[in-house]
């Protein structure tokens, strides 16, 4: 059994009806918007953020989910399809999860104008039932998404990362979205409960150890046999880059800073840079930190008492630093 469906398992029946009302959640009069939404509905990813959601609520509540917990999985799956489809603009990507792009078919203009109406739709779907509550949680978490993507372009120019400003942009950028998750599910059935923050930070702390499996896919052989060295070329600072340079002489430093700002595009650069962090012990360390965060993330779970929603959690915890890809 593939490990997601071993982590769906407790909640298969909600994701199926959660699929049906994310759908109708997106539905309008005009044809040209019925076709996208159709078409980014068709091609959905492994669907990790209603899972959090549902499982979070079962898990706070004993098993139990109600409307408002499929309207808040809704609200987060419109928002993030948003933000996805506005990101593949900015990025001029062409393809996400190997199918073509909304750009990529339809044009940015076009591609922009379905970002806002999914948020929009998001929006209203809270407000109509007065989910207020919902709603301040996944407002706060598109405000850090948009502010930790400005910090990491900000700090991309000079180059001059600490591992504080590290953590707080991966925190905002990553961590925030799957936090918002966890507390809404928790939110959706125990509003005003210790659950909401104890969940947040939860998943705060996946969120960060997720990030860093992200930073280490960069050095590590991928499914085609070599590092990807991808990061390095967009000149984004990761945990095992930052190491590196904190722990190296001037000189070393001074070449490492030259060659991510002045050669990101040379090859055998790129590859000199990946060794150099390699031997430098980058990657053992940004593991090292996964690691913690992950730890941290399981102890939370150990006030809660055993059930299949909290077997499905830790298998979720430990998926996310496990993963391939």
């Amino acid at each position: 059994m593939k490990i997601v469906e071993q982590i769906k398992s407790p909640i298969r029946e909600e994701m199926e009806l959660f699929e049906k009302k994310f759908y109708d959640s997106m539905s309008s009069k005009v044809a040209l918007l019925n076709r996208i939404t159709h078409y980014i509905v068709n091609r959905k990813g492994k669907q990790m953020r209603p899972m959090f959601v549902f499982l979070v609520s079962k898990l706070v509540s004993g098993g139990k989910v109600n409307e408002r917990t499929y309207r808040g999985a809704s609200v987060i799956e419109l928002i993030h399809t948003a933000t996805l489809v506005h990101d593949d603009v900015v990025d001029d990507a062409n393809l996400r999860r190997g199918f073509f792009s909304i750009n990529a078919l339809w044009k940015n203009k076009i591609a922009v104008l379905v970002g806002d109406y999914l948020l929009s739709k998001g929006l209203l779907l809270s407000i109509d039932n007065n989910d207020f509550d919902l709603l301040k949680i996944i407002s706060v978490a598109v405000r850090e998404m948009s502010e930790g993507e400005l910090l990491q372009i900000e700090k991309a120019r000079r180059l001059d990362i600490t591992e504080e400003v590290y953590y707080q942009i991966i925190r905002q950028k990553t961590a925030t979205l799957i936090a918002a998750c966890c507390s809404l599910g928790a939110c959706s059935v125990k509003p005003d409960s210790d659950d909401v923050e104890r969940m947040r930070k939860f998943g705060e702390l996946i969120g960060m150890a997720f990030q860093i499996k992200d930073d280490l896919f960069d050095y590590t052989d991928g499914p085609i046999g070599k590092p990807t060295g991808i990061d390095i070329k967009e000149q984004k600072m990761t945990l095992p880059l930052i190491f590196a340079l904190n722990n190296c002489t001037k000189k070393e430093k001074d070449w490492l800073i030259n060659s991510v700002k002045n050669h990101n595009k040379n090859k055998k650069r790129v590859k000199e840079v990946i060794s150099f962090v390699k031997s430098n012990g980058g990657l053992e360390y940004a593991e090292k930190k996964m690691i913690e965060f992950k730890e941290e993330a399981l102890s939370l779970l150990e006030q809660y008492e055993e059930s299949n929603y909290k077997e499905s959690l830790k298998l979720m915890v430990n998926y996310v630093i496990e993963r391939k890809k």
